[in-house]
């Protein structure tokens, strides 16, 4: 005979036999009490009555299931964890690209804008000169009165016979046809071009210089001993007065800013200038005609 074991000496699979073979037996005897009493109540059939090794199976079964679930739950969980991370990932990605899209943008945005900024054109005077118009010999010198042509320095005598005569426009609405200046009393008539010919008659344009009120230096010059003495008495002008220029349709009225005194050959003072101003040129001293005044005066604006 086999020795009898105690509980505690008894292994697992021991001990699930031992409770099988029990609820087995009182299975059993309870079924033979309902049937002694004439309640026949059929819980079980013999077909289906669990025996140990199919308890025992059905125990490792669940057991196996438990353990393929933890493993699946580990796996999932491994699985969403790395999804996170890439879909992390692609966000800040997302956001690094857009970031730096908008940098370009931008630094496109700049350079189309400097491509496309141009310079400000003014009008530039088509000054054919080496000298300042109204030149001539005073009339009281011996012969009389006429062009000098001493005062061009014989270096650029060339290019002063290298010009082209420009011809006269045809009038037009906007051409400067009169001036005034108030404070030297003047109410003169003005001429296109300002050659020896054209300031016999008064005032001249200098050609390809600005129209009145338009951007840009309207350039005009007179004598000031010959034809008139128009300009005499610029030197009398002081920063304040007024010179008024008048068109076909409109008047303009200039304030005088500076009087100067400069050479003949001081060409640059007919430039094109930015704003809406004009420059009074005749020659200077009266009766010695070595020298130029020149009057500027700017766009009165209201």
């Amino acid at each position: 005979m086999f020795k009898k074991k105690s509980p505690q000496n008894l292994s697992t699979t021991e001990l699930r036999r031992l409770l099988v073979d029990k609820r087995r037996s009182e299975r059993r005897e309870r079924l033979e009490r309902f049937r002694e009493t004439g309640r026949v109540v059929t819980l079980v059939s013999g077909e289906d009555e669990i025996t140990w090794e199919d308890a025992h199976s059905k125990t490792l079964t669940e057991e196996d299931r438990l353990h393929e679930k933890e493993s699946k739950n580990r796996k999932k969980w491994v699985m969403d964890g790395f999804l996170l991370i890439i879909e992390i990932l692609a966000v800040v990605g997302l956001v690094f690209v857009l970031f730096n899209g908008l940098d370009i943008l931008q630094e496109l945005n700049r350079e189309v804008a400097i491509a496309l900024e141009q310079p400000t054109l003014t009008p530039t005077p088509l000054v054919q000169a080496v000298v300042l118009p109204s030149g001539h010999i005073p009339p009281n010198a011996e012969g009389g009165s006429k062009f000098n042509r001493a005062e061009i320095p014989e270096h650029l005598r060339p290019l002063q016979n290298s010009y082209a005569e420009i011809p006269i426009p045809t009038a037009g609405p906007g051409q400067a046809i009169r001036l005034q200046i108030p404070a030297l009393n003047k109410d003169v008539p003005i001429v296109e071009g300002d050659g020896w010919e054209q300031l016999r008659k008064g005032v001249g344009h200098h050609l390809g210089s600005a129209n009145p009120g338009q951007p840009g230096n309207v350039v005009l010059s007179a004598h000031n001993d010959i034809y008139g003495e128009i300009f005499k008495d610029l030197d009398q002008l002081e920063p304040g007065d007024e010179v008024i220029l008048f068109t076909e349709r409109e008047s303009y009225t200039y304030i005088v800013t500076k009087v100067d005194i400069v050479e003949p050959t001081q060409v640059e003072v007919m430039a094109s200038t930015a704003k809406a101003t004009t420059t009074l040129i005749s020659c200077y001293p009266y009766l010695v005609d070595n020298k130029r005044i020149v009057v500027f005066a700017t766009l009165k604006t209201d």
